[in-house]
């Protein structure tokens, strides 16, 4: 039986508390540091504000140990070609991240779920970048979403792709949509009947006309703003269902600013300030009709003029020799008399 005296107790626990205390920094040297503390690689961040900002840069991957207190991440100027599925999972956990700026990346490619793991993202924005393909399920788990920009980014091929993935399902809080400078034609057949969506801007675009079938569905979402300035309006009659909304609708914010370009009569003209018969095809159609109508009477009086001469060519035959008899017999008189007054002996022999 082991016998301890005072001193040796106090010494054996001095010993273990040693022991204790290098053993929990050892712990502290040789743990694996945790991701969610340090910055990537190329960026500055600032966790006060939750701000992580990425420029310029040779990468292209998404930044992989993106830490988890961000709530801003700005990348911007590198070269990510393709958004890849889960592109946002850091280390397979959500991130709280509200707000989500890629432009200017060179981003051609959206895979489906690229955005999987950012269910509180509340901005995206993608501008500027040279869309060429996006998956219907693109942005599939971006329930929160309220403003998406997408300015100078969808080239011709990802239009008819743009509107599947704009889903009324995946983007029920979607508020702002922004659409300027993809030179696009018509309103893109998006799903209008998103829940809150307010506000769709479609400024500087080559929209020359807005159908009827777009002006039906805006007249039932009236909570939509359109904006459109900055489009080469056609202003013809097929412009009338659009004049008329304009006129008696508060849909159109920017509407003072929408111009003509075509025809060259009314280039620079707004559009709400035609007359409506330049956007009435009944009109025009009427016009047209008048026109026919005028030369078709003009060719019968034509026609009958000619039969009436036709008719009458002896009368007018004979008629027009007597004429030239009678002028003819005038004409031997006046030279009569002109033979008489210009020989001076027959003017001596007339004294």
């Amino acid at each position: 039986m082991w016998i301890f005296s005072d001193n040796s107790k106090c010494i054996f626990f001095i010993w273990n508390q040693w022991c204790l205390y290098y053993a929990a920094v050892v712990c502290l040297l040789f743990s694996p540091v945790r991701t969610n503390n340090v910055c990537p690689t190329s960026c500055i961040c600032a966790k006060d504000p939750g701000t992580v900002t990425c420029r310029d840069g040779e990468d292209t991957e998404v930044p992989g140990d993106i830490p988890e207190w961000t709530s801003t991440l700005i990348l911007q100027g590198r070269n990510i070609s393709t958004l890849r599925r889960g592109a946002f999972m850091s280390n397979g956990t959500e991130l709280q991240m509200t707000t989500l700026s890629l432009s200017r990346n060179g981003i051609r490619a959206i895979e489906p779920y690229a955005f999987l793991g950012l269910p509180r993202l509340h901005l995206l924005d993608l501008s500027h970048n040279q869309l060429e393909y996006i998956s219907g399920r693109a942005f599939h788990g971006l329930l929160q979403l309220r403003s998406l920009y997408l300015n100078h980014s969808i080239s011709p091929a990802a239009t008819e792709q743009l509107s599947n993935a704009l889903d009324a399902q995946s983007l029920l809080n979607l508020h702002r949509l922004e659409l300027a400078g993809n030179a696009l034609k018509s309103i893109p057949p998006l799903r209008l009947d998103m829940h809150n969506l307010h506000a769709l801007v479609l400024i500087n675009n080559s929209i020359t006309s807005v159908g009827g079938g777009d002006v039906t569905t805006l007249y039932q979402q009236k909570r939509v703003r359109v904006y459109l300035a900055l489009n080469p309006f056609r202003c013809n009659c097929e412009l009338g269902a659009f004049y008329y909304w304009l006129k008696n609708s508060s849909q159109c914010p920017d509407a003072g600013r929408l111009l003509c370009s075509e025809p060259e009569a009314k280039r620079g003209v707004p559009v709400e300030n035609l007359r409506e018969e330049d956007v009435d095809c009944m009109s025009e159609n009427l016009e047209a009709v008048s026109y026919v109508f005028l030369g078709i009477v003009l060719a019968l009086i034509g026609v009958v003029f000619l039969m009436v001469l036709y008719l009458n060519r002896g009368g007018i035959k004979r008629w027009l020799n007597n004429i030239r008899d009678a002028c003819r017999d005038q004409m031997e008189v006046y030279h009569y008399r002109y033979e008489q007054d210009s020989d001076p002996r027959l003017a001596n022999v007339a004294v």
